[in-house]
């Protein structure tokens, strides 16, 4: 199986690794700690993930599945909505933290939606072709999860650093790809996709001999107000 507790168990622990690696390679970055640790943030998810398989499949106990869904559907539907802006906004200059700080707005409204409706609904996940099929009893889902892209994609897509921005374009085709083939499992598959999609960045860390991304607003980034 492409999507399974064994594909989840080995990309969590390879994109964690590339994770730990980028933090200790970050040449005095600071402004980058968030976006080398972000892939470790991933791998450990989709770590998680596994339990959730493990539970489903009758490997673990019930009280361990509960726990890891939970902890599991809190950081893919509350977490990332706002992290991914803030992560975003660390690394733009300040003159272009204006064009970010609405996406982490919107983030924060939607990490607050989708926190009411885990509280006061019944989150579940079970088994489905190649994914963990979630549902947390959202009514306009479209509608949330549009925002909810807006929100990660979008602040991705505005950054005025390269990588940032190729990384948004890759997770948004997959957002086009995934969302048709399986609704159900849209978060399992989308979030195991940003996972290893991430340690392109943490390499990009890894690997740059300047110790800085190119900007794609360089005059903006040099601009006499920031």
């Amino acid at each position: 199986m492409c999507f399974s507790p064994e594909g989840d168990l080995i990309g969590g622990l390879v994109v964690t690794a590339i994770g730990i690696d980028a933090c200790l390679h970050l040449r005095g970055r600071t402004e980058y700690r968030l976006v080398a640790a972000f892939p470790i943030l991933l791998g450990l998810h989709q770590l998680d993930e596994t339990l959730v398989w493990w539970r489903l499949e009758g490997h673990a106990s019930s009280g361990v599945g509960v726990a890891a869904m939970w902890i599991y559907l809190l950081f893919a539907f509350v977490a990332l909505p706002t992290l991914v802006p803030t992560m975003v906004l660390l690394i733009e200059p300040r003159g272009r933290r204006r064009l970010i700080a609405p996406f982490l707005a919107l983030g924060v409204v939607v990490s607050a939606l989708l926190l009411a409706t885990m509280v006061h609904g019944h989150p579940s996940a079970a088994l489905g072709s190649y994914h963990v099929a979630y549902s947390i009893g959202l009514q306009h889902g479209v509608l949330v999860i549009g925002l909810y892209i807006a929100a990660t994609c979008g602040s991705l897509l505005a950054s005025g650093v390269r990588s940032v921005v190729w990384f948004g374009v890759a997770n948004l085709a997959a957002v086009v790809v995934l969302a048709p083939l399986a609704a159900d499992g849209f978060a399992s598959l989308w979030c195991f996709y940003a996972a290893l999609s991430s340690g392109a960045i943490a390499l990009y860390l890894r690997l740059s001999r300047t110790g800085r991304d190119e900007h794609i607003a360089a005059q903006g980034a040099t601009s006499p107000s920031q």
